[in-house]
């Protein structure tokens, strides 16, 4: 079984790539964000009735509810990080989605007392100082794109959320969940694709479906079973910090696939997350952050 920090790491590599299929589907972020859910739901299902069966508890039926509630949040969480691509670079709308970090390590030891060594919170400053040369380095935010930073900033909200909530629902194994959530994504993207517009899914050219395929079954089914099992092992000051190599990859990305120039001080940032998320799982392994 992998441990909890390699799957979240894999889940960032995995996310950290999602903009590359995105940008290949025809179709509106709702429409996008439905089918993914809707591809991932039933690559989870597949999962769950091969997967022998867990000694975690179960999920009651209040938690239930409650996955199926931040399901929604993480629908509407896709929606307005794919519009914000289309207002905005990749490199802005990341930098204001990865606020979501922030206020995950601002709001984890008020809510879960977990403790903060003065390492750890010197490794998360400096890598929030390498987010921001990374993304700083190849855009200048303009008027003209200001409604895609919004539109991250309401996602990263949202991704928060989620986060935060899932850490206070123990019950139940992180596929159990991400199914329950999935469920809910689409339960409430359903309803808003026909008021924005309709589905033109039959109207996809092949790359298109392939591409949606693509971020449904990997960037998605695989990557938030990695993502939410992990989590739930993980103390949010830790997750926050390993969040912060899905921009890195998306760096590198963007110079292989879009042939996009990075500057130095990019270089210098991606150095600098690196660098921190290294040394702070050192520092989690030899005195890790621990509850009251």
């Amino acid at each position: 079984m992998l441990q909890p920090r390699t799957m979240n790491i894999s889940a960032m590599v995995l996310f950290g790539t999602l903009s590359i299929f995105v940008r290949g589907v025809d179709l509106s972020s709702l429409e996008t964000a439905f089918w993914r859910g809707l591809i991932a739901l039933a690559v989870l299902s597949l999962l769950r009735l091969v997967t022998p069966r867990s000694e975690t508890p179960p999920l009651s039926g209040r938690q239930k509810l409650i996955m199926v509630l931040t399901g929604m949040a993480v629908g509407l969480n896709w929606a307005l990080l794919f519009t914000a691509y289309n207002y905005t670079s990749v490199a802005v709308a990341t930098l204001a989605y990865y606020f979501a970090p922030v206020l995950v390590m601002a709001l984890s030891p008020l809510l879960f007392r977990e403790r903060t060594t003065p390492w750890q919170l010197l490794c998360f400053f400096a890598a929030t100082a390498g987010l921001v040369l990374v993304i700083s380095g190849g855009a200048t935010l303009t008027a003209g794109n200001l409604v895609g930073v919004g539109f991250g900033l309401g996602a990263a909200c949202l991704y928060a959320t989620v986060v935060l909530i899932n850490k206070f629902c123990p019950g139940g194994t992180g596929l159990d969940r991400s199914i329950y959530q999935m469920a809910g994504s689409c339960l409430l993207l359903v309803v808003l694709v026909p008021l924005r517009g309709g589905f033109h899914l039959m109207e996809c050219d092949v790359t298109s479906l392939v591409n949606l395929l693509i971020v449904g079954v990997v960037h998605t089914g695989l990557a938030y079973w990695l993502y939410f099992t992990s989590i739930r092992d993980l103390p949010g000051t830790q997750t926050a910090i390993l969040s912060y190599i899905d921009p890195v990859v998306a760096i590198f990305v963007s110079t292989l696939f879009f042939r996009e120039s990075v500057a130095m001080s990019q270089w210098v940032g991606a150095a600098l997350i690196l660098g921190c998320t290294g040394l702070y799982q050192v520092l989690s392994i030899r005195r890790p952050a621990t509850a009251k």
